[in-house]
């Protein structure tokens, strides 16, 4: 490592005393190079004096490793390095089975973070809760760990136990035990729900696009009758790009589903549907929440934007940035995953830090809709290292309340955004649906009470 360094400085010197037989732009072209060797110099330098001087026996490829992670997660939460292991798990991810307890997380400021768990696993099952911080695994800390460190430590033998230390918000530290399984998650659950349909789909790996069809066209066999479909994207923490574009393109006749653009403004890739619409125009809702991120924004906002359907529930995460997995000699060296565009809605709106606005904002419980009041929810925009938001345009600062569960509807047993959304298909759109009392946003209200209207000029 340390010699391949120096060589490539001394290449550079050996170029740069011949400089002056070079035309300007020439020069002016191997500047940044010359700082870029500079700093890489500095690199070696470090790695040696590590080598050389630290307190206990160095790994050098997991100190490296670390490196290359540490400043591809600098740039923004969701660019790494891929080590040859987790490049190798992130495959299985994608095809949709693997051994752990079933999250999908994300880092910020050294500390693993929940985005949400996935339906029908342990970590589901346990309680674990978006938002979330680990910080310990069987009673070792994990601060300060890499995400591909720790989802090492989470992955494990079906039928071995873990243990998890939660930072819950508002909470003192919770411990969870929980029994790894072989994780298939359910990608996606159907069941008729009176006249109409319900299909959830929990995240977009390979299969989803066509378990989706099949779920669909299976409802519609059982029930010839179907007035209209709820589609559930709650918690549903996103994927493969090919996938959302698939998904949405089941429920729409032609047109765009997204675009993406990268650094250069003119680069722009649109993805569009074909004709065809698998619902033959019955209506939709779709319901999202704080965990709809990603590829479920894609689909969410391409059916809004198109006035596919309307959509209940809250706000959504705000992940609107493209990642492309780029392997390093054919995964033997990892892989880079590095944050390449921006994605945009049919209407050109980039999602990023903004996320998707319902049409109808429903909480699922009372505590939720004072906390969404309260501002006190995790986001995209959480992160201090997010990708910047399109300029002028922001998440929404204080929240009208949302709809809350009334004090005579049983909370555990039922689904409330899924009443509200059934509600909305009855009565063919949101603007007929009858509106529900919304509590009291206690610090909101605090809030636009103590904001001063700014003074008027005065005319002269």
């Amino acid at each position: 490592m340390r010699k391949y360094l120096v060589i490539g400085v001394s290449s550079f010197v050996l170029g740069a005393g011949a400089m002056a037989y070079l035309s300007p732009m020439a020069q002016a072209a191997l500047q940044p190079k010359a700082k870029t060797y500079r700093m890489l110099e500095l690199f070696g330098d470090v790695v040696d004096t590590v080598e050389r001087q630290y307190v206990a026996p160095v790994d050098d490829t997991k100190l490296i490793e670390s490196a290359l992670d540490g400043m591809l997660s600098s740039l923004d939460p969701h660019s790494g390095y891929l080590s040859p292991d987790g490049f190798e798990d992130m495959q299985d991810n994608t095809r949709g089975e693997y051994g752990g307890i079933g999250l999908e997380v994300t880092s910020e400021e050294g500390v693993v973070k929940v985005i949400s768990p996935m339906d029908g696993t342990p970590a589901e099952r346990a309680g674990v809760q978006p938002g979330d911080y680990i910080t310990a695994v069987n009673g070792s800390s994990v601060l300060g760990l890499s995400t591909n460190d720790v989802v090492k430590q989470l992955r494990g033998e079906p039928g071995s136990a873990v243990g998890l230390t939660l930072a819950r918000e508002k909470s003192d530290p919770v411990e969870v035990k929980l029994t790894r399984e072989v994780i298939k998650p359910r990608t996606v659950t159907a069941r008729v729900e009176g006249d109409y349909g319900y299909v959830r789909l929990a995240s977009f790996n390979e299969k989803a696009t066509d378990e989706v069809e099949a779920a669909v066209k299976d409802l519609k066999a059982k029930n010839p009758n179907m007035k209209g479909l709820v589609f559930d994207l709650r918690n549903n923490p996103g994927g493969l790009v090919d996938q959302s574009v698939g998904v949405a393109d089941l429920f729409l006749e032609g047109g765009e589903v997204v675009s993406q653009r990268g650094r250069d403004p003119r680069d722009i890739e649109r993805y569009n549907a074909r004709p065809g619409d698998i619902l033959n125009g019955l209506p939709m809702v779709v319901l999202i929440n704080q965990g709809s991120a990603s590829a479920s924004e894609i689909v969410a906002g391409a059916l809004k934007d198109r006035k596919r359907a309307e959509i209940v529930g809250l706000t959504s995460f705000g992940k609107g940035s493209v990642q492309t997995v780029i392997p390093l000699r054919g995964g033997q060296d990892g892989a880079l995953k590095l944050t390449t565009a921006r994605y945009y809605t049919p209407s050109g709106r980039s999602i990023q830090q903004t996320g998707i606005d319902p049409d109808l904002e429903v909480a699922q419980t009372r505590e939720q809709a004072q906390s969404i009041a309260n501002q006190a929810w995790f986001s995209e925009a959480s992160f201090k290292n997010a990708l910047n938001a399109e300029e002028g345009k922001t998440r929404r600062g204080v929240h009208e309340p949302a709809e809350a569960p009334p004090p005579a509807f049983d909370e555990k047993k039922g689904d409330f955004q899924l009443s509200r959304a059934l509600e909305v298909l009855k009565h063919g759109s949101v603007a007929a649906t009858p509106k529900l009392p919304k509590p009291a946003a206690k610090v909101a209200d605090l809030v636009a009470k103590s904001v001063k209207p700014e003074p008027k000029p005065a005319t002269k």
